[in-house]
């Protein structure tokens, strides 16, 4: 995709959510319930009450979405057996796009796809990527749009609170 084309697609995708209604989820609020389907069987949230979930939503043409995958991955490995629980829910019109990413960027967590933005409303993502950090309760405890390496320590600190664990 041409950077041109990159920056009309971004551009799109911030009036969609801008037009769909208030902000983005605040912390302290209820997660909005979703069912997507996967390259295995459907993911619930519901399903994954009990345990701390990072919804981070993702796109083919978004650059520091590249940058954020190792970090999930990491996460994904250190945490998982804590009962931390990754979900990237590709917001990528064509799977054909989303493909692509993936090769050239894998991920060892679970990757959900909402072609039709339908659950990205609910949740109305700011910015590329978004991600929420769902307590055991239900409940967003941390909100982080956009990712930079300067947010690794923080995002993982958040997530050691969510999970009650000491640093590894």
């Amino acid at each position: 995709m041409s950077v041109t084309r990159t920056f009309v697609v971004a551009l799109g995708f911030c009036a969609l959510m801008a037009a769909s209604g208030a902000g983005a989820q605040e912390v302290g609020s209820s997660a909005p319930a979703f069912e997507l389907p996967t390259d295995d069987k459907p993911v619930r949230l519901a399903d994954l009450k009990g345990q701390v979930v990072y919804v981070d939503f993702w796109a083919s043409w978004c650059v520091p979405c590249k940058l954020s995958f190792p970090f999930m991955n990491e996460m994904h490995a250190k945490y998982r057996s804590s009962g931390l629980t990754i979900v990237a829910i590709s917001l990528d019109r064509k799977r054909e796009d989303a493909d692509r990413f993936l090769r050239s960027t894998p991920a060892k967590f679970l990757i959900a796809y909402d072609p039709e933005n339908k659950v990205a409303q609910s949740y109305q993502p700011k910015g590329m990527p978004t991600s929420y950090l769902i307590g055991t309760d239900g409940k967003v405890r941390a909100v982080h749009v956009g990712f930079r390496q300067d947010d690794r320590e923080k995002i993982e600190k958040e997530i050691r609170a969510a999970l009650g664990v000491a640093r590894r």
